[in-house]
Formats: structure tokens, sequence, C-alpha cells
């Protein structure tokens, strides 16, 4: 009885550590330090693409998954709705705070080397007022 609930709880651990590590995506924008990020940021232009090539994949920030949604469409209302933007403290926003560690393991889980300038694009995008752009 022993041997078989120890088989069960190492399969378990397996099948959770395989499902973390698999349903994101490293992405490297620039290897950069946490030099501050000056030039006008966009939503579309910048943040989307790290969002959807590192988060909103399958199982991970995406309808049905977790949230919040980070998918193209849903990305805009999903942050500002779910309240994971404090444009009075931008550090202190929630999507940022995810990003770098500071509320959990830094986000994309699994990225070894997140590159700074992913957390400081998504800063300045909203230090320059989270604009739907």
């Amino acid at each position: 009885m022993t041997k078989k609930i120890i088989a069960i709880a190492v399969v378990l651990v397996a099948m959770c550590t395989l499902l973390m590590t698999s349903c994101y995506k490293v992405v490297t924008v620039n290897n950069s330090t946490d030099e501050e990020v000056t030039r006008p940021i966009s939503l579309v232009n910048d943040v989307i693409p790290i969002f959807s090539q590192s988060c909103s994949i399958s199982s991970c920030h995406n309808s049905g998954g977790i949230k919040p949604d980070l998918s193209a469409d849903k990305v805009y209302g999903s942050l500002l709705n779910g309240n994971y933007i404090d444009f009075g403290s931008p550090e202190n926003s929630e999507i940022y705070l995810w990003m770098t560690g500071k509320r959990a393991t830094p986000m994309p889980v699994g990225a070894t080397n997140n590159p700074s300038n992913i957390n400081q694009l998504v800063l300045a995008w909203i230090k320059q007022g989270a604009n739907n752009n």
C-alpha cells in the first residue's frame, strides 16, 4: 500500500512539473539590462507580441486559462478590468510584480534568462498611460 502511494505521488509530481514547464515558451526580445525604456511603447507593436509568444499559449493566460487573459484580443480589457495596472504607482502594478517575480516565480515560468527589457517595456507602457494603441 505504501509503495503504491509513493508511486502515485511521484507520478503526480512528474505530471505537475511537466505541465508547469511545458506551457511556457521563452521569448528573447533583447538581452539588455534594467535600463528604463524611454521611447514610446505601443500595446499592439511592443507588448502584445511578448504576451502572445510567452504567456497566452495553450493552458496558460488565454481564454479559459489562468487569469489574466493575455490573448491579443482580450489583453487590454483583461489587464484594466482585472486591476492589474496601477496608474498611480506603475511599479506596483500586479502585472509588473508578477513578471518581475515579486509575487511568485518570475513570469514567464521557465524563462531562465527573462530579459529585463521585457519587464521594462511593460513598465514603460504602464508609465505612459497603458494606452490601447
